[in-house]
C-alpha cells in the first residue's frame, strides 16, 4: 500500500466503500483482523486508520458499545474542518466576499422559484426577531447569519447549502464591527425584508438583485468601518 502512512490509506480505502455504497450508513464495519488481513497490514493500522475515520464523520460507535458503523459526515462537521483548511491557507475577506457574491444571489433566485410556505414563515419569523434586535448588534448579526442560511435551504440545493456554510461562516461574524461601529442595522433590515418580499412574490430577478445589493453593501459598510479586506479571516 503506498501514497503516505498506511492508516490513511486503509481510511481512504474504508472511505471509498462507505462513499461507493459497498458499506452502507448505518451497516456495521468489519472486524479490525478482517479488515487488517484483507488490506495486508496490522490490526494497529486499522485502529489509526478507524480514529481518523472517527473524527473525519464517516465512522460513528454505537453508545456504550464498541460496535463500528459506517456514517455519513454532518454539514457542520464539515463545515468546521473546510473553515479551519481556509483559515491555515490564509484566505482573505476579498477572496470571501467574491465567493459569497458567486454563491448568494443565485441562491436567493432559486429561493424564490422553490420556497414553500415552511421557508416563508421562518424568513418572516426572523425579520420579526430582527426589528427587536435593531439596537443588539451582536444579536442581529446571529440573525444575518441565520437569514442567509434560511434563504440557502429554501433554494433546496444541498451542495449550495455545502458550499456557502464554511465561507458564510468566516465572512458574517465580522459583520459585527461594521454593524457597531456605522450603525447600518435599519439598512440591513430594510434589505432583509426586500428580499423576503421577492421570495414571497417568486420574482428570482428581484431577489437575486437584492442580494447582489446586499452583498454589494457590505463589502462598503467594511471599508468605511476602515477595515481592510485583503486582511486574512479568522476563525469565529
Amino acid at each position: 500500500m503506498d501514497g503516505g502512512p498506511a492508516f490513511r490509506a486503509v481510511a481512504r480505502a474504508i472511505e471509498a466503500q462507505i462513499l461507493g455504497g459497498a458499506i452502507r450508513p448505518g451497516e456495521a464495519l468489519p472486524a479490525e483482523a478482517r479488515i487488517a488481513e484483507s488490506m495486508g497490514v496490522n490490526r494497529s493500522t486499522v485502529r489509526e486508520a478507524i480514529r481518523a475515520l472517527e473524527q473525519a464523520g464517516f465512522v460513528r460507535r454505537e453508545e456504550g458499545r464498541k460496535k463500528l458503523r459506517a456514517s455519513v459526515p454532518r454539514s457542520a462537521d464539515i463545515s468546521r474542518r473546510m473553515q479551519a483548511a481556509l483559515v491555515m491557507d490564509q484566505i482573505t475577506f476579498e477572496e470571501l466576499w467574491e465567493t459569497m457574491l458567486a454563491l448568494e444571489p443565485p441562491a436567493a433566485a432559486l429561493a424564490a422559484r422553490r420556497r414553500n410556505e415552511a421557508d416563508l414563515a421562518a424568513l418572516e419569523a426572523n425579520l420579526g426577531d430582527s426589528r427587536l434586535a435593531l439596537e443588539d448588534s451582536a444579536r442581529l448579526t446571529e440573525l444575518d447569519i441565520a437569514f442567509h442560511e434560511l434563504i440557502a435551504r429554501a433554494a433546496g440545493n444541498r451542495a449550495m447549502q455545502a458550499a456557502r456554510l464554511p465561507v458564510g461562516d468566516l465572512f458574517y461574524p465580522p459583520f459585527l464591527t461594521v454593524i457597531s461601529r456605522l450603525n447600518a442595522s435599519a439598512r440591513l433590515l430594510y434589505a432583509h425584508e426586500q428580499l423576503v418580499a421577492a421570495i414571497r412574490a417568486q420574482d428570482e430577478g428581484a431577489a437575486r438583485e437584492w442580494m447582489e445589493k446586499h452583498i454589494h453593501d457590505f463589502r462598503r459598510g467594511y471599508e468605511l468601518a476602515n477595515l481592510d479586506m485583503g486582511a486574512v479571516a479568522r476563525s469565529p
